[in-house]
């Protein structure tokens, strides 16, 4: 297989946005054209789109098509969308990077998109409902929220975790995020802020949760001759991981605080990447609710199983720590635009890696690590490495 590199990379103002759906393609796909200027649209040979549910939101179809047209690329050996609810956009990075290892292309864009905030909000609720069955479980109201807080229970029960070490999770994230232009809340909060938020499904508190939110992000891939031609900095995909238990929460055996498949995943991805977890400078993960980031400590090896509250409570997680978990403010401050998520998560640890995240930068960042995870069953996890590391 072929050595392959992120050479470019663009993200869009996350929040509720008044832009439109292509508006937003428009936005990430400038951007990332402008961050590697000798790569223009009609260079691409490939562009794979991961967006979950325009169909709801935008009233569109055919979204890879859309989007090509909308950025003057026509791709001559890839074209895709994928749709894998919240890994969707870190599915898309996986299929332009087998495609590319495999000699079938050489320079592949991969764009997420999503516009969740429309026709209005509150439909935005019901459509986040098509992620889990809705024959067995949507229908009776076990839509994410109660979902991931039956793992905080379980966690708590289990490990002693605490509702004030979930909230330092909010509180860690909210204040990268206040150091990053493009994430949908710019202030940083307070535990008593955090604490003294709306309960959601307890113990999840609003501060606790990631929002709904519009935007866009855009990487290129290229094969290493075309990477070495293009930049003296790439960024090289090292590792890459994906693990499903089940679909249904009746299929994860009701052991809710383990999540077996991600640690499958980061396996897979340390394996081919040749590290361990105590190699990692930073990591991008899934923190839809406060407990999936103290999990996802736990089973990507950053501590001990049932050590994940006190490991964000200890400052592990944050600068100066083992590793610094979410420096862009990870789904709580960015938010989460569903198909752009992965893509974005990339984008910043392309930024880390070649020394450009501004105030919020990693020092030393040479390998640099991203995980989502679509429910508590299914993980997707890819390692990246600077050159040299």
């Amino acid at each position: 297989m072929r050595k392959v590199a992120l050479v470019g990379a663009g993200v869009t103002k996350f929040g509720v946005r008044k832009a439109t759906y292509r508006d937003l393609i428009w936005e990430a796909g400038k951007a990332c054209f402008d961050s590697v200027p000798s790569v223009k649209p009609h260079g691409l040979e490939g562009l794979v789109v991961g967006s979950v549910m325009p169909e709801r939101t935008a009233f569109q179809s055919h979204i890879s098509s859309l989007a090509a047209e909308a950025l003057g690329i026509t791709p001559s050996a890839l074209s895709a969308r994928t749709e894998h609810m919240c890994a969707s956009g870190t599915v898309g990075i996986r299929y332009a990077y087998a495609f590319i290892a495999a000699g079938l292309a050489d320079l592949v864009m991969v764009l997420g998109v999503e516009k969740l905030n429309q026709p209005v909000a509150d439909e935005a609720i019901l459509n986040m409902g098509t992620g889990v069955d809705r024959d067995w479980e949507a229908c009776y109201g076990l839509t994410a929220p109660p979902c991931f807080a039956l793992a905080a229970q379980k966690h708590m029960a289990q490990y002693g975790t605490t509702e004030e070490q979930l909230g330092l999770v909010g509180v860690k994230n909210h204040a990268h995020a206040s150091k990053n232009p493009n994430a949908h809340f710019q202030k940083g909060v307070t535990l008593e802020q955090v604490m003294g938020s709306r309960m959601i499904a307890s113990p999840l508190r609003l501060f606790m949760c990631s929002p709904i939110t519009d935007g866009a992000a855009a990487v290129i891939l290229a094969s290493e001759e075309r990477a070495r031609d293009l930049t003296d900095r790439p960024v090289w995909i090292r590792g890459t991981g994906q693990a499903l238990d089940g679909f249904t929460l009746t299929s994860l055996h009701e052991d809710y605080a383990h999540w077996p498949a991600m640690k499958r995943a980061s396996q897979s991805a340390y394996r081919m990447a040749s590290i361990g977890p105590a190699d990692v400078d930073l990591a991008e993960v899934h923190d839809c609710f406060a407990i999936a980031e103290i999990i996802a400590y736990e089973e990507l090896g950053f501590c001990e199983k049932g050590e994940g509250g006190h490991f964000v409570a200890t400052g592990r997680s944050d600068y100066g720590g083992d590793v610094v978990v979410n420096s862009r403010g990870g789904l709580m401050g960015c938010g989460h635009p569903l198909g752009a998520t992965g893509v974005a998560q990339a984008a910043e640890v392309y930024a880390q890696l070649r020394g450009e995240a501004g105030p919020r930068q990693v020092a030393d960042a040479a390998i640099g690590l991203t995980h989502n995870n679509s429910g508590m069953g299914e993980h997707v996890v890819m390692v990246y490495g600077r050159e040299g590391a």
